[in-house]
């Protein structure tokens, strides 16, 4: 087990975050920024939305990085007929000392780490259930609230192609996640790696446990205390208000949520990176995932067949 101390001995930490990639690595093939975005996430105390095509892995990865940080795993799989009771959990009638009580009974929602597949294909009612665990972390039935174990992380997912059947996040959940991951289709060598693995008798390798949920508390702690210039956070406030006022391409910026989402981010990639302060590279690296799903393009911007990413490119050249 890795024990933390401070933000101040950043060679250890470095070598940390080191370890724990290496570990995630003997399960997944590649896809070292994706790792490197959900840890930045959990490192935040975020939630994050992944988006990707069927087939590449994403449970496989977040069951790995849960295992690894030692944290209770559940995994919620969308569909329209899903109620907000099937996740929350809901009152059973039971018999004790030869008398019924209700008893509450806890949704897969009690966990750590809470991996909602295909969000986008639960009903909008189903979806709000969600708005209070992700930003509260706790759930209310009728009139009794029920905290959730910290620490506590939904990671959602949703595929960009099938949209038939499909609700689209609302703007005020869709603010909600810290990051907008978005996983591509591996390099030629990982993907040959990957069949060679899945088709051969080659023996799974054993996770090792490599945090504890008091380490992971301690880290997100140290994230926040990673300094930031006044000139770098200024810059950042002023690339969230440019996202405001460029109505040639933006029909709705990001709010406030956004900034604060930017500086902890790069505060914490800065950390994963082995780096003692944030820098301009950090802001660079974190805009993406954490605007893209954050400003809405006007019909002019997608009608010339520009991007959330391509935007978000011109807004930092600027």
């Amino acid at each position: 087990m890795v024990r933390i101390e401070g933000v101040a001995d950043i060679d250890k930490l470095k070598d940390v975050f080191g370890t724990l990639k290496k570990e995630i690595a003997k399960i997944i093939i590649g896809q070292e920024d994706v790792v490197d975005q959900i840890l930045i996430s959990i490192l935040c105390g975020s939630n994050a939305l992944l988006e990707s095509y069927p087939g590449l892995g994403k449970t496989t990865m977040i069951k790995t990085v849960a295992q690894i940080l030692d944290l209770e795993f559940s995994r919620i799989q969308s569909t329209p007929d899903l109620i907000p009771s099937d996740i929350i959990g809901t009152y059973i009638i039971e018999e004790e000392h030869g008398r019924k009580v209700f008893k509450f009974r806890k949704g897969p929602l009690f966990a750590n780490i809470v991996l909602a597949d295909e969000i986008n294909r639960a009903t909008p009612k189903t979806q709000s259930a969600l708005l209070e665990a992700m930003q509260e972390h706790q759930v209310t039935v009728g009139n009794q609230t029920f905290e959730l174990d910290e620490p506590f992380f939904v990671l959602a997912t949703q595929n960009p192609i099938d949209q038939e059947g499909t609700y689209p996040l609302p703007e005020a959940q869709t603010d909600r996640f810290l990051l907008k991951i978005k996983i591509g289709y591996p390099a030629f060598d990982d993907e040959l790696t990957i069949v060679n693995n899945y088709t051969k008798n080659v023996k799974v390798p054993d996770l090792k446990v490599l945090l504890n949920k008091a380490s992971l508390k301690n880290l997100q702690m140290l994230t926040k205390e990673v300094p930031i210039s006044d000139d770098l956070t200024r810059k950042v406030v002023d690339l969230i208000n440019e996202t405001r006022k460029r109505k040639e391409l933006i029909e709705y910026g990001a709010s406030p949520r956004a900034s604060i989402g930017l500086i902890l981010a790069a505060k914490a990639h800065a950390l994963i990176h082995g780096r003692k302060f944030v820098s301009e590279k950090d802001i660079e690296a974190m805009a993406y995932p954490v605007l893209r799903h954050r400003i809405i393009l006007n019909f002019k911007a997608e009608r010339e067949g520009k991007s959330s990413d391509d935007v978000i490119k011109i807004l930092l050249q600027k």
